[in-house]
């Protein structure tokens, strides 16, 4: 019994661990340990909402989602990347970011933890995305994002999480 490290990446890393349960029994656990993250809801003034056409290879497929990126910063706060990754990946800079909720992405097997803030003020900056990220940046308006959701054209889970805290989609 005991712990194992099976493969450590520069993202995550991958465990086998012995948990001892609430109910004194003992299991093996694959886990995928990852340093979390956080994504932003722009909101424009008028009600208008920013999302990224994101390329994603392991979905195979480009997805609508919300400026997003890893805790990967020394020292960063949540909000801090929160902040960051809307600059570099949609080039628009918040003035104001409202914590609306955090979550476990898949908590049956990482302890990824997501953080989502609601965007507003925004300002255009200078965007800055990295040579692996393969971004489109749009504007819709609110009746849009309903009908892409109740269409099942987003299928990003903090997207989906983020826009409905936010108030769309109903």
């Amino acid at each position: 019994m005991g712990n194992k490290t099976i493969f450590k990446g520069s993202v995550i890393t991958l465990a086998v661990e012995d948990a001892h349960l609430p109910n004194g029994s003992v299991h093996k656990y694959e886990v995928i340990h990852h340093p979390g993250g956080a994504c932003a809801v722009p909101i424009f003034e008028n009600g208008d909402v920013l999302l990224l056409r994101q390329y994603r290879h392991p979905a195979g497929d480009y997805l609508w989602e919300l400026p997003a990126g890893k805790l990967d910063v020394e020292g960063e706060t949540p909000e801090q990347c929160a902040a960051r990754e809307l600059i570099e990946e949609s080039g628009y800079e918040a003035a104001k970011l409202e914590k609306i909720c955090d979550f476990y992405s898949t908590p049956g097997f990482t302890d990824e933890i997501l953080h989502i803030y609601k965007a507003t003020e925004l300002k255009p900056a200078q965007m800055a995305t990295e040579t692996h990220e393969i971004i489109e940046v749009h504007r819709f308006k609110v009746e849009q994002i309903d009908k892409m959701i109740s269409g099942g054209e987003i299928r990003d889970g903090k997207t989906l999480l983020g826009l409905y805290a936010c108030g769309f989609g109903n």
